[in-house]
């Protein structure tokens, strides 16, 4: 397994791989009209891939105003630690305080980062829908020391 920053031509591979997670984990909870672009927004400072035969089997950015976004592993991939190896790799990259925004209806995602140290700071209501049609809850994270 290989992490390294993500190119261009990767995009059709993160996008087959964040299908899978979707199909396992409603992330994101409603499917892009343009996954790609879901993939790529505006204001990114860096982004990464793991690569295992080939695969892509994660991937993680970081925001300009240093937030953690768009963090998958695909389900074949989990359970060897690579979210927190994406994550390093993110944290070597911009060493200080990161923050990142995770859905109430992801409870695995919850339990790693609360179980890695991050610090849930706020929680809030969104105006997106989740899977019971009612308005979603984020809940607000920093980074450990």
């Amino acid at each position: 397994m290989q992490i390294r920053p993500r190119t261009p031509e990767d995009l059709p591979a993160c996008v087959e791989a964040l299908a899978g997670v979707q199909a396992a984990d409603r992330y994101p909870v409603d499917w892009p009209a343009d996954p790609g672009a879901w993939l790529t927004p505006e204001g990114i400072a860096g982004a990464w891939i793991a690569v295992d035969a080939g695969a892509v089997t994660g991937h993680v950015i970081l925001t300009r105003t240093r937030e953690v976004s768009r963090l998958f592993v695909t389900p074949a991939a989990r359970g060897h630690g690579l979210a927190g190896a994406l994550l390093e790799t993110v944290r070597d990259a911009s060493p200080g305080p990161l923050t990142l925004r995770v859905s109430s209806e992801g409870a695995a995602a919850l339990r790693f980062y609360e179980r890695s140290g991050w610090r849930r700071v706020a929680t809030t209501r969104e105006r997106w829908l989740n899977a019971a049609g009612e308005p979603a809850t984020l809940h607000h994270y920093v980074s450990p020391a």
